[in-house]
């Protein structure tokens, strides 16, 4: 096992990477960067080759050179695993993550050995009012500032009973994460995206996770994702909110671990 460690790639991505095994892909909110997988790249280390990135215009990754949608973040993260994983890999995606992650099941299903789809959706283009409020964060980032705009939005992601150090910390990582324009690009691609017509194309094993005190996609949007996916599994953490990863770690790393193994193991007895 090897400690988290940041690897810089050609392409201007900022990744971080720890621990051997399978390849665990790990994809970021809308509103973070990979430092909100520490749980992970500290937790799942013993399970997996676990890689974080910052997405396109996140970060510590460069600005992409023209505007992206959601299948052109979808196809930034399939050039991480190929450059980074060894074959195909597993995909874990938290909330925007999780479109992105679909999007790259769809576009390159080579490449995805499963999916965990982590308080999750089907994307903000499944009814206008949801596309119009999408769109109008990125205004509200200009206005704010990425500090401010994290102060108000950041502990909404967290349950109410989560401890104050941890909600300052999301708000740190919002606040170093965000910019413009990438987040800009990436509210327009949640805004124009809706994966529901396409869900039952998607055929590798798949997690579908929920803070059970997730006040911002919520049970019912993550019950749709597991309806629609073929053989989907859907379990809730209990005591967490949006960001489950982060405010019950041990809990989501013990089903990430279990699923990632059994998928592996499945595997094997194919290949016999």
């Amino acid at each position: 096992m090897t400690d988290p460690a940041a690897v810089p790639e050609r392409s201007g991505l900022h990744l971080v990477e720890a621990g051997s095994g399978p390849d665990l892909l790990c994809l970021h909110g809308i509103g973070s960067c990979a430092e909100s997988f520490r749980p992970q790249l500290d937790g799942l280390a013993g399970t997996a080759h676990v890689i974080a990135w910052d997405a396109p215009g996140y970060g510590r990754s460069a600005d992409p050179e023209s505007e992206v949608d959601i299948t052109g973040f979808a196809d930034a993260a399939a050039d991480v695993i190929r450059s980074r994983a060894s074959g195909s890999a597993h995909l874990l995606g938290v909330s925007w993550g999780g479109v992105i992650a679909q999007a790259l099941a769809l576009r390159h299903p080579e490449l995805v050995r499963s999916l965990v789809l982590a308080d999750s959706s089907r994307g903000s283009g499944r009814t206008p009012a949801g596309a119009v409020k999408m769109r109008a964060r990125a205004a509200e980032l200009a206005e704010l500032g990425s500090e401010e705009f994290a102060r108000r939005r950041a502990p909404r992601l967290l349950s109410e009973q989560a401890p104050p150090e941890l909600v300052e910390r999301a708000i740190a990582i919002m606040t170093r994460a965000l910019r413009l324009p990438g987040y800009r690009y990436a509210v327009e691609a949640m805004a124009d995206a809706d994966t529901s017509s396409r869900l039952a194309e998607i055929r590798v094993p798949t997690l579908v996770l929920c803070g059970d005190r997730d006040r911002v996609t919520g049970i019912p949007e993550s019950r749709a994702l597991a309806d629609g996916i073929p053989g989907a599994v859907f379990e809730t953490i209990s005591g967490a909110g949006h960001l489950a990863n982060q405010e019950r770690p041990e809990s989501f790393n013990a089903r990430v671990s279990s699923h990632i193994d059994a998928v592996e193991s499945l595997r094997d007895d194919q290949a016999v």
